[in-house]
């Protein structure tokens, strides 16, 4: 598998490319919820992967550092990187569907109209060479990496929910405070309170 560095940007991106239709096959099962998949269309090519930042959605990415992408997957399609005017897909890793009866590395939507595409008319050697220069070869265990990214993920939902909690405790709190406060100021209200003269009753003589 290899790895990319898209540094038009800071901090950068990292781009993900299987070496081959299984590695491919691991991307699509281990692949990230902040992963966005590009893939030129209707041809064979590559699968990259860009791992958004923490936070971010696929409408935050600039058009450069996806046309990076798209110049990446070109690139590395044997029939696509001699075409010109090829369209490229991409979409969240999420709405990537896997069906038991697709080829090893096949994939299918979920949803079609969660699908962008973007138009490149020819391969821009400049974009390719400079990707190719931050180019490194890694081994990773996908599975253990998703796994313990879903792990922290959970932990940190934990924690939040917990926060969540002793806000609303805290909240509370401070509403019966500020009832019992007005309960009580309008308990010593002057108008409120009566002295032995009140009733109408205000002679000082003795039955």
């Amino acid at each position: 598998m290899y790895i990319f560095s898209c540094d038009i940007v800071s901090p950068p991106y990292m781009l993900y490319m299987g070496e081959e239709k299984h590695e491919n096959e691991e991307l699509i099962r281990w692949g990230w919820p902040e992963d966005v998949w590009f893939h030129v269309d209707k041809v064979s090519s590559a699968h990259v992967y860009l791992r958004l930042h923490q936070g971010e959605n696929l409408e935050d990415l600039s058009e450069a550092v996806i046309d990076d992408c798209a110049q990446l997957v070109k690139a590395n399609s044997i029939n696509g990187n001699k075409m010109n005017n090829v369209d490229v897909v991409y979409t969240m890793w999420s709405n990537l569907k896997k069906t038991p009866k697709m080829d090893v590395g096949q994939v299918g939507f979920y949803k079609e109209k969660d699908v962008k595409k973007v138009r490149v008319e020819k391969r821009i050697n400049e974009i390719v060479n400079r990707l190719n220069k931050t180019k490194k070869e890694v081994h990773p265990d996908l599975r253990e990496q998703r796994e313990d990214r879903d792990r922290k993920e959970r932990e940190k939902e934990k924690n939040l929910q917990h926060e969540r909690k002793l806000k609303e405790k805290e909240e509370e709190r401070v509403r019966k405070e500020q009832a019992e406060l007005r309960s009580y100021s309008t308990l010593m209200n002057e108008d409120n309170m009566k002295t032995n003269l009140d009733g109408g009753n205000d002679s000082d003589e003795f039955m």
